[in-house]
């Protein structure tokens, strides 16, 4: 028998105050149910903490889940500690509540994609499929 294929491996992460997980549990399980590998970090990481998740876990995505407005601080925060732990194979994601003028600033830095509220979870997991590849 050959190896086995490796499933593409997903982070979702709450960093911040925010304590409003339902989006980022609606979208793990249906990143879970597309056959991805889904890491859940939990509410309130710091951006360390959700970076070390995404090396520890050898994380080919991180989608990065926020409610509290703090996303103009947080994204930058996080993109720095991935560019200073030498991460650049890692597509990073967005979603939430974030207003288009930031959009433009996130991607500017880095993350590929803002999914805002209403997204269809299919999109997402096509998405992710295209700009990673379907190893699943």
């Amino acid at each position: 028998m050959t190896g086995s294929i490796k499933k593409i491996r997903v982070v979702v992460a709450k960093p911040g105050l925010d304590g409003h997980d339902r989006g980022a549990k609606v979208i793990a399980r249906a990143f879970r149910d597309a056959g991805f590998e889904v890491i859940y970090t939990g509410l309130r990481q710091t951006p360390k903490q959700v970076v070390d998740t995404v090396i520890q876990e050898d994380a080919d995505c991180l989608c990065v889940s926020l409610l509290s407005g703090a996303h103009n601080h947080l994204f930058p925060e996080i993109m720095r500690i991935l560019q200073e732990s030498a991460v650049d194979d890692v597509l990073v994601l967005g979603g939430g509540i974030i207003p288009p003028e930031d959009v433009v600033h996130l991607k500017e830095i880095g993350v590929k994609e803002v999914f805002g509220p209403g997204t269809s979870t299919v999109d997402a997991v096509k998405f992710i499929r295209a700009n990673v590849g379907d190893r699943s």
